[in-house]
């Protein structure tokens, strides 16, 4: 898969989600959502539960896990689907192809 494939699925997740998202809660979820809500007073349970995904994705991305995932399933990392493009591109590697040298000649006498 490539960044073209990993930005399709990020516009198909992101379109089947639409607004709202109904969230079943276990037990220990509904206790910790309980005590966060008690804890911080938010004006609704729904900004605990943004807060939270936007905990998540942070430390996702600063531990490196997130492109630890998107690099085994796309070959992407969060940094070139920002930019639209690979750290080839960015660098120019592909830009000047090296051209593949025969050296089996160089080891004969």
């Amino acid at each position: 898969m490539s960044l073209d494939d990993l930005q399709e699925d990020v516009e198909s997740e992101y379109a089947d989600l639409g607004d709202e998202v109904a969230v079943s809660l276990d037990r220990e979820t509904r206790n910790e959502l309980a005590m966060l809500n008690a804890a911080f007073d938010p004006e609704g349970t729904d900004e605990l539960l943004r807060r939270g995904i936007h905990a998540l994705f942070r430390t996702a991305v600063e531990t490196g896990n997130l492109d630890f995932h998107l690099r085994s399933e796309y070959d992407a990392t969060y940094d070139e689907y920002l930019s639209g493009m690979s750290f080839e591109e960015m660098t120019g590697g592909n830009q000047f192809p090296q051209q593949q040298q025969n050296d089996d000649r160089r080891y004969q006498f």
